[in-house]
């Protein structure tokens, strides 16, 4: 059970429960790391986060017999570190909130001899962090998640622009993704104005309404400006889908 062994002046010393450890303290450009433990004189060094100085922080650690590495799980910069550190040590990522909530004066003491302490003494509980294959497959399925919001905001852009352009599609069909919705949208956007032909090539016995109700819907004022919108959104979630499909196959083939 980890106590406290002594307080101070201010200064607090926990029971070591770890030999010897590594806290980081991580940001875009630089990584500022303290080393302290049985044997060791306590030091502080900052590399940057290039591979290459990843790599000598990586040899620095080996060189002192370190077994243990605590971060905070700051944005994304905690990655590429534990990508290097990962393999060699026990790496243990901690949220920022739990750090604020271990009593000590943190502000009295570098970011990253405060975390040394509270990991020599065993005060860090770790973040989970699964297998690369895992943090694969989320990116993949994080990716896919963003294209299909971005893909139904798109179609809320285009109801918008239809409603703007007195086009009441929506109130009569169920779906504006559908066929028949898609063949009048295609047709109004490359500036069709025969719209009882288009309805005669589009209509089928499914549909639920008639063919003088449909026309009353798409008669507005489809104006250039409208088309020109429409075909940039189209374009736009055209690409959406391809990235989708890619992403879908990709998360397969891994």
């Amino acid at each position: 059970m980890n106590k406290v062994i002594e307080q101070e002046a201010g200064t607090v010393q926990f029971e070591q429960l770890i030999k010897r450890g590594c806290g980081l303290d991580v940001h875009e450009k630089n990584v500022v790391a303290a080393i302290d433990g049985e044997g060791l004189v306590r030091e502080t060094r900052t590399f940057n986060t290039y591979t290459c100085s990843l790599n000598d922080l990586r040899d620095w650690l080996r060189r002192h017999g370190i077994s243990h590495v605590a971060m905070e799980s700051t944005g994304v910069y905690w990655k590429p570190v534990f990508n290097i550190l990962g393999e060699d040590f026990k790496v243990i990522l901690v949220n920022a909130r739990h750090l604020k909530n271990v009593p000590g004066r943190k502000t009295d003491k570098k970011d990253s001899q405060w975390i040394c302490k509270l990991l020599l003494a065993g005060l860090l509980k770790a973040s989970f962090i699964p297998e690369e294959k895992i943090r694969q497959l989320r990116d993949l399925n994080r990716y896919s998640t963003k294209l299909t919001g971005q893909l139904a905001s798109e179609k809320n852009r285009i109801q918008k622009i239809l409603e703007d352009a007195n086009i009441k599609l929506s109130s009569i069909v169920s779906d504006t993704s559908g066929v028949v919705a898609t063949g009048i949208i295609e047709g109004l956007m490359s500036g069709r104005e025969d719209l009882e032909v288009l309805i005669d090539e589009l209509y089928h016995g499914k549909l639920k309404v008639s063919k003088a109700e449909l026309l009353r819907a798409i008669t507005g004022r489809m104006t250039d400006h409208y088309r020109f919108m429409l075909r940039q959104i189209k374009h736009h979630m055209a690409y959406g889908i391809s990235d989708c499909s890619t992403t879908a196959r990709s998360g397969t083939a891994s």
